[in-house]
């Protein structure tokens, strides 16, 4: 799965689930537009690997949870950077969520303006470009297993992820046409900067994790990368509007037997 010659946009690009993207798009030829909220070790971590692994690799920094222009000029910006851009993978994103009634509103429409509408907006102005210099573009959206499955005092983000899924599938009839392929991807928990605290905080939970997964497995970011990579590629060329699930199965799990797995988890 080569990716020669082209370059990628990749929001959120410069740590955890992004990062991972980045990398796998760099080893396999790409060349990188990282977007990133500031430039930080996990930045200049991701910018290091991505050159060594011998791509050429910018970053561009940006708060598109604000409701501004911030997404039409990042793509004018990374349009400048790199005039064989051709890749647009939509990652960014956040969790910061309250209990449903504690939610405001202010709190609700940060997270629908970086886990939604940036992309579409970002896609939208990628798009024009594509269509007008007659360039067969791909996007792959980051979403999430909460896009299918609700999580106690997720509301807002769970919301989200779920107009992702649909975005995804409008986006695909609306650019199809047009010769630009739009999938996207839903991990299940993986260790990432923000999720490795949180596990590590709550005694038993990564192992419940593991318990409630059919694989068994909370993987790294990694296991991301290369799905973001394989729907990009030529190999993904029939493949429109789907969303494909990065989960260990846990989403195909109807009722995990728990307390069978938990005991013979503690005997071991």
């Amino acid at each position: 799965m080569r990716l020669d010659g082209r370059a990628a946009l990749i929001t959120g690009g410069t740590q955890g689930v992004g990062a991972a993207i980045a990398l796998a798009l760099a080893e396999a030829g790409a060349d990188l537009v990282l977007h990133g909220l500031r430039d930080d070790a996990n930045c200049r971590d991701t910018v290091a690997r991505c050159r060594a692994a011998g791509a050429h690799v910018d970053c561009l920094f940006a708060d598109l949870s604000q409701a501004d222009d911030s997404a039409a000029q990042l793509v004018e910006q990374a349009g400048q950077l790199r005039e064989n851009l051709s890749l647009l993978v939509n990652n960014a994103g956040t969790y910061c969520d309250l209990p449903f009634l504690e939610m405001d509103q202010a709190t609700f429409e940060k997270t629908w303006r970086l886990n939604v509408q940036a992309g579409y907006f970002i896609t939208q102005a990628v798009a024009r470009h594509w269509i007008q210099s007659q360039i067969r573009g791909r996007v792959v959206f980051t979403g999430s297993i909460n896009g299918n499955l609700a999580e106690a005092d997720h509301t807002a983000y769970d919301t989200s992820k779920g107009a992702v899924h649909a975005l995804v599938r409008s986006l695909c009839v609306a650019l199809a046409p047009h010769g630009i392929r739009v999938n996207g991807m839903a991990p299940g928990l993986v260790l990432t900067p923000l999720t490795s605290p949180a596990l590590k905080d709550t005694p038993g939970a990564l192992a419940w994790m593991q318990l409630h997964t059919p694989n068994g497995e909370v993987p790294g970011p990694e296991c991301c990368g290369q799905t973001a990579l394989f729907l990009l590629s030529d190999e993904a060329e029939h493949i429109h509007g789907q969303t494909l699930l990065v989960d260990g199965g846990m989403s195909a799990w109807q009722q995990p037997d728990l307390p069978k797995q938990l005991a013979q988890h503690l005997a071991e």
